[in-house]
Formats: structure tokens, sequence, C-alpha cells
């Protein structure tokens, strides 16, 4: 008796999977929901529909795994993909792991997941699947069938499935503790401007307090632990993150992005709290680190962004740069302080007991720590090459 567990958001391409597997012959169907941070009332919408149509149905809370172990990694690495802080890719592996897991548990004889063949999400999903229940097959219907979304809305009236909600949509919604990507209808036209009604988690300019406001964010060994001396765990502290980023319009992201399979796509984001902590992270580290480590971590940096983007969790790669990117979260320790306002946000102040500074030496009024007189010689040499070649360019007719 074929047994098929359904990666399932509620949405219309993994309810229409629901039916479709019917037709190709499995007598059981499980459903699992992985809330990594999507509204309540889309997860219990997911629940209803998906015990509606007589399925086999579990929620996975994942919130406290997907922000302590996928998002803080995330900041330590500063992570961006062209402007876009990951928010929907570092979740996906985690999808596929905890579901893998899941099919195991129950037995099941194949994952079925409703990805398209346009997206990323085939790709992430299906290699957390395959690193931890590679013995299982995966079905992708509505990218091996080629469906469209008419196609799909048809098939459901046809069927009597719930769609209500999936057919009223006009926007592609998806939405965890890091972030909210937001698709579709005429965002997909570089040229048309995103309507106000498509945020939620963002004020807009208009709407951001008149008054500025100042936070200070504590980090311990690169994690961010404590909001105006706080204290709170990775989750709390997103949380918190993006509701005062948001409510002072910082956050929102309009980008061109370049997906793997080569197209090139217009995507929204809401993504306030993400932006904040990487922006604080990044500037405690140039207090800390030396212009050797800042350079290099700058390059490892965007490795790590590129592997996240593409689902590479467990890349050996990966493990090598979070190795070196660990290293130097030993000394990522201290405060930063940040002013909100009208959508935007400056740095004001940065602390740390592992700054690599001296105000004396630094100071012009100081000469204690550093004799400028010994700088002499030094500037005498500076640029040596430059000057050798500059002489032998009109000898050697260069």
């Amino acid at each position: 008796m074929p047994h098929a567990l359904i990666i399932y958001s509620g949405g219309l391409d993994t309810t229409v999977c629901i039916p479709l597997m019917r037709d190709r012959g499995a007598d059981r169907i499980s459903t699992v929901t992985i809330d990594v941070g999507q509204p309540a009332d889309d997860v219990n919408m997911a629940s209803d529909r998906a015990r509606q149509l007589g399925t086999e149905h579990t929620v996975l809370d994942a919130k406290e795994q997907f922000a302590e172990h996928f998002c803080f990694p995330a900041i330590h690495a500063n992570a961006d993909y062209f402007g876009y802080p990951l928010s929907t890719a570092i979740a996906r592996p985690l999808i596929g792991r905890l579901a893998a897991e899941h099919g195991q548990k129950i037995g099941a004889d194949m994952f079925v997941h409703g990805c398209t063949g346009k997206g990323n999400d085939q790709f992430r999903i299906e290699h957390g699947l395959r690193m931890f229940a590679p013995e299982i097959p995966i079905l992708a219907p509505v990218r091996e069938e080629n469906l469209t979304r008419t196609w799909e809305i048809e098939y459901a009236e046809s069927k009597d499935l719930p769609i209500g909600q999936s057919k009223e949509k006009i926007w592609s919604i998806d939405e965890n503790v890091w972030g909210r990507s937001i698709e579709g209808g005429r965002l997909e036209d570089p040229g048309y401007a995103p309507p106000e009604e498509i945020f939620e988690w963002t004020h807009s300019y208009e709407a951001c307090p008149d008054t500025p406001l100042d936070v200070t964010i504590s980090f311990d060994n690169g994690n961010p632990v404590a909001i105006n001396n706080h204290a709170m765990g990775p989750l709390e502290i997103i949380q918190k993150a993006n509701e005062l980023a948001g409510t002072h319009g910082v956050g929102r992201i309009d980008i061109m992005e370049d997906r793997m399979i080569g197209l090139k796509v217009r995507e929204n984001y809401e993504c306030p709290g993400a932006t904040l902590l990487i922006a604080v992270h990044k500037a405690l580290e140039s207090l800390v680190m030396t212009k050797a480590e800042r350079a290099f971590k700058a390059h490892v940096d965007q490795q790590w962004a590129e592997l996240a983007y593409q689902g590479l969790w467990w890349d050996p790669f990966m493990e090598d740069l979070n190795a070196f990117i660990g290293s130097v979260q030993r000394r990522v320790t201290g405060d930063v302080a940040l002013r909100l306002y009208k959508s935007s946000m400056k740095v004001t102040r940065r602390q740390s007991d592992c700054a690599i500074y001296s105000e004396a030496a630094a100071s012009f009024d100081d000469s204690a720590e550093l004799d400028q007189s010994q700088m002499t010689g030094m500037v005498k040499t500076h640029g040596m090459e430059s000057l050798i070649y500059n002489r032998i360019r009109e000898r050697c007719e260069l």
C-alpha cells in the first residue's frame, strides 16, 4: 500500500497534490507542515484543509530551531544575496530535513512537494530530503506534469477542493520569522511600483513615527543576546527586531534576483529584523577584526550566501566557511547602538572589550603610543614599485 508524505503548505500547489497522488495510486496520504514562523492562521488553515481532505496531518514547530541554528548563522555571515537577506532560502533546508526525518518515522514510501520547475525551492527542499532520507523517492507533480495555475484551479474545482483563499490570492507570499517574500501578479513587471497593500511588517515613510528611536543591541560571540539591556532568546530577539525596525519602515527590499536556473525575476521582500541585526553585527565586526580579516571575511560571507541561496546547507565548503566565521565570532562581543527614523537606520555607537582600536594611537592630541616622526621613512618608501615603474615607462616605451 503506497504511502505518500506531502510537504504541505495549504496553498494551491500542495493541495492539488493530494488528489493527484490518489489518482497515481497512493492508498495512504500523510501531510506535514513545518512551522518556521508563518502566520498562525496559515498553519491552522493548512491543518484544517489537510484533515478536510482526509490526510493524516502533522504540524512540526521548528521556530526556535530555525531562529537559533539557521537565522543566527546567517547573522554571523552577514548573509546577503544581491540585497536579499536569504529569508526563504535558509528555511528550505530545515523543512527538507525535518520532512525527511518525519517521513522515515511514519514509514513513507515517497515524498511529494508542490514546487514548480521555475523556482529555487525545488533544489533546496530536495537536497534536504536526499541528504537525510536518500532511500525514499521524491515526486513533484506540478513540475513533472508542467501544470499551470489555471489548470490547477480547474482541476481543484472538479475535485471540490477547498481552494477559495488560494484562488482569490493576488500575491504569492512566503513568510517565516526571518522575512517575508511577496511575488506574482503585476509584481512580476519590473516597471510596476509595488502597492502599499503588499506590505504587512513595515510601515510606509508616511506612517512611520515622527520621533526617532534609539536602540542598543548586545552581542555575545556573534549572537545578539539583548535589546536595550533586556536579555532574550534567539526567536524572541528576532521577533522584537522585526517589530522595532518594521515600525520605523526599515527592511523593504525590491530587487531583480538571479535565480539558480538562470531566470531573472523581480522580488519584493520585507526583512526588517534581518536588516537591522545584520547591519549592527557587521558594525561590531568592523571594530574587533583586523583589516585583513575584514577583507577576507567579505569574500567568505559572499561565498556563504551563494551556498545558502542554493540550499547547500550541508556542503563541505559550507563547513569550511563556518569554521572561519566561527573563529572570528569569538571576538564579536559588545554593544552597538543605532537610530531608527523614517525608513532609515544609522549606527551611532560601537563598544567592545575586544576592539582592535587604540584611542591613544588614533587621537590627534596624543603622541605617547604613536610617535608621528617615526613615519617619515615609511612614507618615503610608500608606493616604491609605482614610482620605479613610472620612471621606466618612457625607456621601455610603455
